[in-house]
């Protein structure tokens, strides 16, 4: 009976709960049938992918999962991190043992590596317009201190013409006097000079002193200065360069895009640091398609020149262009409105503007036969060079330390550009005269210098042919990397 019962109650429990889920599935049938079919595979032939709810919920978590292990794990793994403290240390007292008996420790021992004869210097560097005689004064010393370091000296001109970035060094006796000096006279000697009560006497020291080699190759774009940037060259080592051919070639004018350059230099080195530029050994330059070539080369007179291959010198008699100028101004006419008078007038020059102050050089070898104020030229030199040949030079602001009837060499400084006589801004004229008539000085036919005796040119040919040799390496290997 009871068996019965219970199976009664059974039955009744079951038809319940599937009654229950009936009424269930029916309420929420939507919920089911979406969820029924749900699968983390997805037929990627049946059509494109399309993300539902639940995918963007199992990303989610997905994501909120990797940022809490990202978290929770590098946390715990410090955490459990064991940082290794200072290694402890013993420190013991161990007795040294006693000298023998009757001996005593040398005092010199702990002098070892210490130069108790070397001053203690307090180094001083040479800035723009100062002379030896401010710097002496900024130290604290007096004019009959420099008056001695000139006295003691056969030559001083190391001492009167210093220059910006050189060092000068002072040591001071106990009461602050001046008790040692030290320069260099030149690059590969140092000077201590030591001041004694009644003297100065000195002691040299020979520095190590070498020259390295250096090659470089550049091509023309923007500007020569640039294309030597490029080059690894320093704007001092440019202007070598161009000095070097600015006989055949004038840079302001003559410059094209794509000319180039090889230069043979040599740095020069002092116990191993770099101390200046050096020279330009040889180099060649390609402008609007011709090839100049300049070697350097001491003739048997011990004047050091450029020459080219075959042996003749770069120097001409005359400079192209005697001042380093940033525009020609006004060029050579028969007839040009005068900018300050408003009328037609001959200009029998060329006019090179330049900041004032710029120096402006002798063209060639000559006696200068004026100087002086010259109505519309303002300050005014004239220099005759030859029978034929005078130069004149217009406008200056000041005069170089010249004087008539004094020869001056080419190159030589002889006046700064200005503005000075009818001029409405500072430049140089310049003019060329054969036997008394001007000709253009841009156009003019130059006198060439003599080539080398045959005596001299087979030696010439001997000592430069490596030099050559390395150009023609040099942009053979130049041609070639063009070309691919």
């Amino acid at each position: 009976m009871t068996d019965s019962k219970n199976a009664i109650h059974s039955a009744r429990h079951k038809t319940r709960r599937l009654a229950i889920r009936r009424h269930t599935q029916r309420k929420h049938f939507h919920f089911y049938s979406r969820w029924s079919s749900w699968t983390f595979v997805q037929s990627v032939a049946a059509g494109p992918i399309n993300w539902r709810a639940e995918h963007w919920i199992l990303g989610g978590v997905a994501l909120l999962l990797t940022a809490l292990v990202g978290i929770v794990i590098p946390t715990w793994a410090n955490a459990t991190r064991h940082e290794s403290g200072p290694t402890p240390y013993t420190t013991l007292n161990i007795e040294l043992p006693q000298l023998p008996p009757g001996s005593e420790a040398d005092p010199a021992i702990g002098s070892y590596g210490v130069d108790a004869t070397e001053p203690e210097w307090r180094i001083v560097s040479v800035r723009a317009g100062q002379s030896l005689s401010d710097i002496f004064r900024e130290q604290g010393f007096g004019p009959n201190e420099l008056q001695r370091a000139l006295d003691s000296q056969d030559d001083a001109s190391p001492l009167r013409r210093i220059r910006p970035g050189q060092e000068f060094a002072f040591a001071l006796d106990t009461d602050g006097s001046l008790a040692a000096m030290r320069f260099e006279r030149d690059d590969a000697t140092r000077v201590v000079l030591h001041f004694n009560a009644d003297d100065v006497s000195e002691t040299t020291e020979d520095r190590a002193v070498e020259r390295r080699t250096r090659v470089a190759h550049g091509v023309v774009t923007r500007s020569l200065f640039y294309a030597g940037e490029q080059a690894g060259l320093s704007d001092a080592m440019v202007l070598k360069l161009a000095n070097a051919f600015g006989y055949d070639i004038d840079f302001a004018q003559d410059l094209r895009e794509g000319d180039s350059f090889s230069v043979i230099y040599d740095d020069v080195y002092r116990e191993g640091e770099h101390l200046r530029d050096g020279d330009i050994i040889a180099a060649t330059f390609i402008n609007q398609g011709k090839r100049y070539t300049a070697i350097r080369y001491t003739n048997a007179a011990g004047e050091t020149l450029f020459y080219n291959e075959a042996g003749r010198p770069l120097r001409k008699s005359f400079l192209r262009t005697p001042v380093e100028f940033t525009r020609i101004s006004s060029v050579f006419s028969t007839g040009r409105m005068h900018p300050v008078l408003g009328y037609m007038r001959a200009h029998k020059g060329v006019d090179y503007a330049a900041p004032t102050g710029t120096p402006i050089r002798a063209a060639g070898n000559g006696k200068i036969t004026f100087r002086g104020w010259s109505s519309g030229y303002g300050n005014f030199i004239t220099i005759q060079h030859n029978s034929t040949i005078t130069t004149a030079y217009g406008h200056m602001s000041r005069f170089a330390n010249v004087k008539v009837g004094q020869n001056v060499s080419q190159g030589q400084t002889i006046g700064y550009v200005g503005s000075t006589g009818l001029a409405t801004g500072p430049h140089l004229h310049y003019e060329f005269r054969v036997s008394g008539q001007h000709r253009n000085p841009l156009t003019v036919t130059l006198p060439i210098e003599e080539a080398l005796p045959a005596t001299q040119l087979a030696q010439f040919k001997l000592k430069t042919a490596p030099m050559l040799a390395r150009l023609k390496t040099i942009d053979g290997l130049q041609f070639a990397r063009a070309g691919n």
